[in-house]
């Protein structure tokens, strides 16, 4: 991979980025983010919840995540 210089902080975050991603990037991703559910799995409730709003599902999803957080710290005694 070659060495690249950038001007702006900007320019360097839109290089991240993959503007046509292919099936072997896909397959990265997903190995990505199986590798972080190994290192930080949380366990969501069981069942089926309904919602009336996107954002509504969003912030239950956001409160779970939340409270895993809390409870790992707490273990940890922060």
């Amino acid at each position: 991979m070659p060495v690249q210089k950038f001007k702006t902080f900007e320019e360097a975050e839109k290089a991240l980025w993959e503007s046509k991603p292919d099936d072997a990037y896909l397959a990265r991703v997903a190995e990505l983010w199986d590798f972080a559910n190994k290192l930080n799995p949380i366990s969501y409730p069981k069942g089926i919840f309904k919602f009336k709003t996107i954002e509504e599902a969003n912030k239950h999803r956001e409160e779970v995540e939340l409270a895993h957080a809390r409870k790992k710290l707490a273990k940890k005694g922060l």
